[in-house]
């Protein structure tokens, strides 16, 4: 074994100690109390530093389980998970169960034990299936890390990275799906690399279920290396278009063809989202 080899190993052996392990119960940590507290704060804070635009909330059925499927932007610092989240609490009133799935190190971060009491849950399909079973709303974003660490020339593509199971998981729980199309995240750093050659040198796909290791230019330390790597994030304006929910054996058929499903559904959001980098006349000023 090289040199190299064995320094790799050891690498991925100390990450993926580091990692908690699951909490099969962490839905239970949404917390309304602590929503409607600081929903005010929050909310000014948000809105003073990425100016959001949400449209489309009607869209969003009034009761009952539905899967939102968001693309990805901006990083481990994602905005339009925080401004998600707050719209829909504000919309819908906190007491309406909303949660947004995690990768797990974003919920062992110092700002974790925030997002949970939001409604932010570990990515793993038991959270996925209990909040549907409990009639919540649920947030996914199918490309995770390979979509939300694409270079930021490419901020108007809407990148799953081929991963389907978002629409087995509909099909599942009968629950229709619901687009959400965000633009201005990728704006706030400029984004070089996904890094993935490196993240599978140092095992990180095995250890940290992570496939990329981006290279990123963003204050205050000029380029930061590493998906978890603290930067400050530059105050862009987040725009997210929520669109009518698809109810996918009504309009595929009874058995719809995964493949032909997502190439639809992805289409349909790449000409959301396209429109919406049409509106906008300048990086982070929107």
């Amino acid at each position: 074994m090289s040199l190299l080899n064995q320094v790799a190993g050891a690498a991925a052996r100390t990450a993926g100690g580091l990692v908690p392990r699951f909490r099969p119960g962490n839905l239970d940590d949404r917390d309304p109390d602590t929503m409607r507290e600081l929903l005010p704060g929050t909310w000014l804070l948000a809105s003073a530093w990425y100016r959001p635009d949400v449209r489309g909330l009607h869209h969003i059925p009034q009761e009952g389980a539905a899967l939102i499927v968001g693309n990805h932007s901006g990083g481990s610092q994602s905005p339009e998970v925080f401004v998600s989240q707050l719209a829909i609490a504000s919309y819908f009133g906190v007491e309406r169960p909303f949660y947004q799935l995690a990768h797990r190190m974003v919920l062992n971060s110092p700002v974790g034990g925030l997002l949970r009491r939001f409604g932010t849950i570990e990515a793993d399909p038991r959270n996925a299936e209990r909040a549907l079973r409990e009639g919540a709303l649920l947030l996914v974003f199918p490309g995770g890390d390979y979509e939300v660490f694409r270079p930021s020339w490419q901020s108007a593509t809407v990148d799953f990275g081929d991963r389907k199971g978002f629409i087995r998981l509909a099909l599942e729980h009968d629950v229709p799906i619901v687009p959400q199309v965000t633009i201005g995240g990728q704006e706030q750093a400029l984004f070089l690399s996904r890094g993935e050659g490196l993240a599978k040198l140092l095992r990180l796909d095995r250890t940290l279920r992570l496939k990329s290791l981006p290279i990123i230019l963003a204050p205050p330390f000029g380029l930061v290396v590493g998906p978890f790597t603290p930067f400050i994030p530059l105050p862009t304006k987040v725009v997210i278009q929520y669109m009518e929910p698809i109810d996918l054996r009504a309009t595929y058929g009874e058995d719809p063809d995964v493949d032909a499903v997502y190439a639809d559904i992805t289409g349909r959001m790449q000409d959301v989202l396209t429109a919406l980098q049409h509106e906008r006349r300048f990086p982070v000023i929107g």
